[in-house]
């Protein structure tokens, strides 16, 4: 039996990589007493943590994101030049895998998942990442509330800077979505990509977040083909998990088809 000095030790351990000292040090542990509980010894322990939580957060970030840089950015930006700022959105999109991939086509893609709750009053996005900076596409009230939470400590930081340097109502919070689900009363949750990772770690929290999300909307998507830009048959997977997930509830839902993401619009 691990006294807790000598996990506090292998967390820290974990920690050292860059993109892992970012990240929520319960989630860390949460994983890290996994591993050490299934592994021959710490050196097994120490790359299969890494290796989880890679596939979990760390395939999406850029290790050494410049929050403070971004902010200065857009603090200098002109207040009633909006296509500079919106530019500027994008460049610090493509710093993050998700919200790069869905750059091309993204004009469209809130216009038309989110038309048939337009327009939106509250957002809950679980496991944003850098998607709030996608706000200027969105729908929204002018007073919407948007509420973000992530695993990434620097992200949630810059989050709550960026919000009210640019007038948008709202926050960002930590959040560990494997051991607990927001509460806040929202109109729609944004699961975007998300529900296949957090899958790996325990297939039970789809189902979980289902149940628990208090949202009268879901807008939930897959990724289609992987970051390589393969496809390896994951439309297809990712539909039979989708249908298993809501057979037998009652709920309307829109499906929208883009380049590398597949979309649903749950409403209850």
């Amino acid at each position: 039996m691990l006294e807790d000095e000598d996990i506090d030790e292998f967390v820290a351990k974990v920690q050292e990589g860059a993109k892992y000292s970012q990240l929520d040090s319960c989630l860390v542990r949460q994983i890290a007493l996994e591993e050490l509980a299934k592994q021959r010894n710490w050196r097994d322990a120490l790359k299969t943590t890494r290796t989880r939580l890679h596939r979990l957060t760390g395939a999406f970030l850029t290790p050494k994101l410049d929050y403070a840089k971004w902010i200065d950015f857009f603090k200098s930006l002109p207040t009633d030049d909006f296509e500079l700022f919106k530019e500027t959105c994008k460049r610090m999109m493509k710093l993050h895998a998700s919200t790069q991939e869905r750059l091309p086509f993204l004009e469209s893609f809130f216009r038309t998942c989110l038309a048939p709750i337009a327009p939106v009053s509250s957002v809950l996005d679980l496991a944003c990442g850098l998607n709030p900076l996608a706000i200027p596409w969105m729908q929204l009230e002018k007073d919407c509330t948007y509420t973000a939470c992530d695993v990434v400590d620097p992200l949630v930081g810059f989050l709550n800077v960026y919000f009210p340097l640019v007038g948008q109502t709202g926050g960002a919070f930590t959040c560990n979505l494997l051991q607990s689900v927001p509460q806040q009363r929202v109109q729609v949750a944004f699961l975007l990509k998300l529900l296949p990772i957090l899958d790996q770690v325990d297939p039970k929290t789809s189902a979980r977040l289902l149940e628990q999300v208090n949202a009268d909307h879901l807008l939930i998507s897959y990724p289609s083909k992987s970051l390589g830009g393969r496809s390896k048959g994951m439309k297809q997977t990712y539909s039979e998990h989708f249908e298993r997930l809501t057979a037998g509830k009652n709920l309307k839902i829109h499906s929208f088809d883009f380049t590398n993401e597949t979309v649903y619009l749950l409403s209850r």
